[in-house]
């Protein structure tokens, strides 16, 4: 290990895990726009422009909560955005239906983000964003959306999901995600409370496999490079799920790999404030090409 990547490790160890107290109190700067994409209140996304001349990378930021309302979301993700603002890194936050939410769960959930998603391509000249430098970034339940966006170009076209040209992403970072809908069934109703039917809908003649559509992991190969970074701490998405997934991808032919922030809790994987973000932000930049710090 280099002089460097010491450095970066030792500046990284988190000594106070964050609690969900912390999470929930998470803020940053205003966007630069608020963007709809749909008639829904949950139908939008905030861009944070970064100052200077374009293009810019772009990161796409999707919020977790256990795919519900009642865990905030959307505002706590402006907290990473400020920071990869700041940087250079043009940020696109998403907001969704979740399923407790008039149009949610499935289908319109997933369409959501796919619609935020493509919508990248028609603010690109206005807001100078660089689309061959996209990556997509998602924490715990966003995290499961994040693989999912990044897979679609693999979705049946049987799907009500499916979309003919998705907007391509070469990496996406799941940040404590929970991402195999169909092997993960019970941690996900441990950690959220969440059922598959909320998550997926009910099997029908039609559609007899509901994971076929919405788990990442029945959509491998994807083409896409996973990183799949945890709390050492995390007990909602442990370390274990991010091993699994990645063994999963890597047999399927994609690249996946596992980074864990020693000392973090489940929490800390999404605060710039943490000491984790230390290697969250160098995994972030080195997707987009950018150097590490």
């Amino acid at each position: 290990m280099s002089i460097t990547a010491t450095t970066l490790l030792a500046a990284a160890i988190v000594t106070t895990p964050m609690s969900l107290d912390h999470y929930l109190a998470l803020s940053g700067p205003a966007p630069t726009a608020h963007i709809a994409y749909g008639a829904a209140p949950s139908q939008f996304a905030e861009l944070f422009a970064p100052a200077g001349p374009g293009p810019h990378p772009v990161a796409a930021i999707i919020h977790g909560g256990c795919w519900t309302k009642q865990f905030g979301g959307i505002v706590q993700m402006r907290n990473m955005a400020g920071a990869l603002a700041a940087q250079g890194v043009a940020v696109w936050n998403i907001e969704y239906r979740r399923y407790d939410e008039d149009g949610g769960g499935y289908p319109g959930m997933y369409q959501d983000v796919a619609t935020a998603m493509d919508r990248l391509r028609t603010l690109a000249p206005q807001y100078q964003l660089d689309l061959a430098r996209v990556v997509l970034v998602g924490h715990s339940a966003g995290g499961h959306l994040a693989q999912w966006a990044g897979s679609r170009a693999r979705l049946p076209t049987s799907s009500p999901l499916y979309v003919a040209d998705p907007l391509p992403v070469p990496v996406v970072i799941s940040l404590g995600g929970l991402a195999d809908l169909r092997n993960e069934a019970k941690l996900i109703q441990t950690s959220c409370d969440r059922s598959t039917e909320q998550l997926a809908g009910l099997p029908s003649a039609t559609r007899p496999d509901v994971y076929a559509d919405t788990s990442p992991a029945e959509l491998l190969p994807a083409g896409v490079r996973t990183v799949l970074i945890h709390g050492e701490l995390d007990t909602i998405a442990p370390p274990r799920a991010g091993e699994d997934y990645a063994r999963r991808a890597r047999a399927a032919g994609d690249a996946a790999d596992v980074v864990l922030l020693p000392g973090a809790s489940h929490y800390d994987e999404v605060s710039s404030t943490s000491a984790a973000w230390h290697i969250v932000g160098a995994e972030i930049r080195k997707a987009l090409g950018m150097p590490a710090n």
